[in-house]
């Protein structure tokens, strides 16, 4: 990841949200306003950003445009996989037991907002596509998940019933999990969800 892409990891974080300018140099980390400037210039027209003006402010939001997800994705991947606090190779030892190719691998709970004790399990959820059984692919990464150490908390859920989280009226898990968590892979079928329970009123 380029040094420009810092620019887009505060979208990755709640990319239901628009942010202002100011908040993006903030949250980014960069202090040179002609850099964020032009970065962000140049992510509206390359259609990953979008920019609107609301009295004096532009905000700038994530594109629901196929290069938008893929490049959000990337970024967020790149967080969680160089995160050093994560217990990598336990993650990968769970990620070879699973048989399904098409899934969103998340970190959740203490792990994923870097607060986690030395007797903190990991959360993770696994979102599989409908055609998947959620008790399968729970299955298929128990023991791992048993016998690590720090020991994982799997979660399973398919697409439609965390779209369905999503967009409930009431607090839940699905909820919980869109504001706080660590992506390892599967990122852009995630955003595209996430952006689709947007669309239905999903707001965090």
């Amino acid at each position: 990841m380029g040094k420009e892409h810092t620019i887009l990891e505060p979208f990755t974080r709640n990319p239901w949200e628009k942010l202002a300018f100011k908040q993006v140099m903030d949250m980014s980390g960069n202090k040179s306003y002609n850099y964020v400037h032009s970065r962000l210039k140049k992510f509206v027209k390359k259609g990953i950003l979008l920019e609107e003006k609301a009295g004096n402010v532009i905000l700038y939001s994530i594109s629901r445009s196929v290069v938008a997800l893929n490049t959000l994705g990337q970024v967020a991947e790149h967080k969680a996989n160089t995160a050093k606090h994560l217990p990598h190779r336990n993650i990968q030892k769970i990620i070879d037991k699973l048989k399904t190719a098409y899934y969103t691998f998340l970190i959740t709970g203490s792990y994923s907002k870097d607060k986690q004790t030395p007797k903190s399990d990991v959360d993770i959820i696994i979102i599989c596509d409908d055609n998947q059984k959620p008790m399968s692919v729970m299955a298929e990464i128990k023991m791992e998940c048993e016998l690590s150490m720090p020991r994982f908390h799997p979660y399973v859920f398919r697409e439609s019933e965390f779209f369905k989280m999503l967009i409930n009226k009431e607090e839940n898990y699905g909820k919980e999990a869109a504001r706080h968590n660590l992506i390892i892979t599967g990122a852009k079928q995630y955003y595209d969800l996430l952006l689709k329970a947007v669309n239905n009123g999903f707001r965090g």
